[in-house]
C-alpha cells in the first residue's frame, strides 16, 4: 500500500508496546504514541523512526483535539471510563476509534451519532473480551453453515503466572491491579442447563466450580458478570446453558471472598489523610491501636492466625506502618496497590493466557461438543502474554482495517466474519493459536 496512514495511540501502559511495535512493522503506519508520562510512551517507540511519543494530560481538550484531527484513526488503550471521551473527539474530527474495552453504556449511546457519521468505534477487540468473541463466533457459524443449532456454550478464560512462575498466593498482576480487585466484586447472572442463576455483587467467587483442563491442569472457575447478553450478542436462542467463566488456581477463590467478606475490597470509603496500611486495617476491623492486628484479622476471617490468608495479608504489609502510597483513597485502593507491589512478575518469568469453551450443538441426525483452547505464555525478558493477547487483536483489526475498511459502521465488536476471520488468522501467524477439536456425543 502507497499512501501513508497514521494512527494516534492512547496510552503506552501495560499492554501497550506489542500493538505498537505490530504496527510499525507495516511500512505505510506512521504511529504518534502518548501518555500522561513520557517514558512510558517513549518505552514502547523504542526510538523507531516511525514513532513519535509525546505527553499528553487527556483532560487537556485542545491538545486531545488537535492530536486525533492530525491522525487517521485513534487508538484508545485508556482506562475504559476515558473511551468515551475520546470517542466524542473522534466524532467532532470524523475519525474511526478503535478499543480493547467492554462496551459500554456511554460507548453504546454514540452508535447512533457514529453511523450518522460513516465512523467505525471498534471495541472489545483484546483477549477478554475479544479472542473469546472471535474464537466463540468462528465455531456457532461452522455450525450454523451445517445446518446445527447451538444447545450449549460455555466459555472461560484467566490470566495466570505459568505453572513454574506461581507464587505462595497462585497469582500475579499483569493488569492493573486496581481493576483485578474491581472486578471479583461483579455481580453475576448465568443460564446453566435451563435454569437460571443471579449471583449479587461481591459473591461472584461464592459460585465456583472446578474445570480440568486437558494438558493443563485443574482451575476453579467462578462467573464473570451477565452472561445472559451474550445469547443474544452471539444469537443463542434456544441453548439452555450461556455460561461466561473466570478462571484462578484452586484455593483463590475462597482466600479473595475472605478477604473480600472482611470488608479489604472497600473502594468506596475514604481513608483519612496520614492513614498508614495498619490504622486502615484497624478501621476496616474496629480495634483500637493496642489490639494484635493479625489475631484480630484472623478472627475477622475465622482462622489461625498462622493461617495463609493471614500471613498472606502479613506478607503485602497490611499490618505496617507503612503509606497506601500515592493516589490511594480507599481501602481497596491500599490493598491493591500493597498487591500489586508484591505480586508483580520478576525478570524471566512467564505469565499464561488460558481460554477454554465447550459448545454443545445439535443436527438433524447427531450432537456434538467442540472444545475450543488457547494456551499462551509470556516470552521469558519480552513481551507478556497478557500483553500480547490483549493487544495485537487490536493490532491486526487496526491495520486491516486501514488497508481495506471493514465495511461497517458504528459501535462494533468484532463478532462478524469479515472481521474475527483475518484477525485470528493473523494471530495464529504471531503464535497465538486457538485450537478446536469436535466430538460426536450420540447419533439418532
Amino acid at each position: 500500500m502507497s499512501n501513508t496512514r497514521s494512527v494516534l495511540v492512547l496510552g503506552a501502559g501495560f499492554v501497550s508496546r506489542p500493538l505498537v511495535q505490530y504496527l510499525l512493522g507495516t511500512p505505510w503506519i506512521r504511529l504518534t504514541v502518548a501518555d500522561r508520562i513520557l517514558d512510558n510512551a517513549e518505552r514502547v517507540v523504542e526510538g523507531h523512526p516511525h514513532a513519535s511519543a509525546i505527553p499528553l494530560d487527556v483532560e487537556d481538550g485542545a491538545a486531545l483535539d488537535a492530536l486525533v484531527t492530525a491522525h487517521d484513526l485513534v487508538v484508545s488503550l485508556l482506562p475504559a471510563p476515558l473511551h468515551p471521551r475520546v470517542a466524542e473527539r473522534c466524532l467532532d474530527h470524523g475519525k474511526d476509534l478503535a478499543t480493547t474495552s467492554y462496551i459500554s453504556p456511554a460507548m453504546q449511546a454514540l452508535d447512533g451519532p457514529a453511523r450518522e457519521k460513516g465512523l467505525l468505534f471498534l471495541n472489545e477487540c483484546g483477549v477478554d473480551p475479544g479472542i473469546d468473541h472471535m474464537s466463540a463466533m468462528r465455531i456457532f457459524h461452522d455450525v450454523w453453515g451445517r445446518d446445527g443449532r447451538i444447545t450449549g456454550f460455555k466459555s472461560y478464560c484467566g490470566g495466570l503466572p505459568a505453572p513454574e512462575s506461581s507464587n505462595g498466593v497462585d497469582y500475579k498482576f499483569s493488569w492493573s491491579a486496581r481493576a483485578v480487585l474491581v472486578a471479583a466484586l461483579n455481580s453475576a447472572r448465568f443460564l446453566w442447563d435451563g435454569k437460571l442463576r443471579e449471583v449479587p455483587a461481591g459473591r461472584a467467587l461464592t459460585d465456583m466450580h472446578h474445570l480440568e483442563v486437558e494438558g493443563v491442569g485443574s482451575f476453579e472457575a467462578y462467573p464473570n458478570r451477565d452472561s445472559l447478553e451474550y445469547q443474544d450478542r452471539y444469537g443463542l436462542d434456544g441453548a439452555t446453558t450461556v455460561y461466561r467463566g473466570t478462571l484462578r488456581y484452586p484455593g483463590h477463590c475462597a482466600r479473595w471472598q475472605a478477604w473480600i467478606d472482611a470488608g479489604l475490597f472497600d473502594f468506596v470509603s475514604e481513608i483519612p489523610e496520614g492513614a498508614t496500611l495498619a490504622s486502615i486495617v484497624r478501621g476496616i476491623l474496629g480495634v483500637t491501636p493496642e489490639a494484635d492486628l493479625a489475631a484480630a484479622m484472623a478472627a475477622r476471617l475465622g482462622v489461625d492466625v498462622s493461617h495463609e490468608w493471614v500471613e498472606s495479608l502479613r506478607w503485602f504489609g497490611m499490618f505496617s506502618d507503612d503509606p497506601p502510597g500515592e493516589y490511594v483513597w480507599s481501602p481497596g485502593g491500599a490493598l491493591a496497590t500493597a498487591m500489586l507491589e508484591h505480586m508483580q512478575y520478576e525478570p524471566g518469568q512467564r505469565d499464561m493466557i488460558l481460554m477454554h469453551h465447550e459448545v454443545v450443538s445439535a443436527f438433524p441426525d447427531h450432537r456434538e461438543r467442540t472444545t475450543m483452547n488457547l494456551v499462551d505464555f509470556g516470552i521469558p525478558g519480552g513481551d507478556s502474554s497478557m500483553a500480547r493477547t490483549v493487544s495485537l487483536p487490536l493490532a491486526v483489526a487496526v491495520r486491516t482495517h486501514l488497508e481495506r475498511p471493514f465495511g461497517f459502521i458504528g459501535v462494533h465488536g468484532p463478532l462478524e466474519p469479515e472481521m474475527f476471520e483475518p484477525i485470528l488468522a493473523e494471530l495464529e501467524e504471531q503464535g497465538i493459536t486457538c485450537r478446536e477439536t469436535t466430538e460426536i456425543l450420540e447419533r439418532d
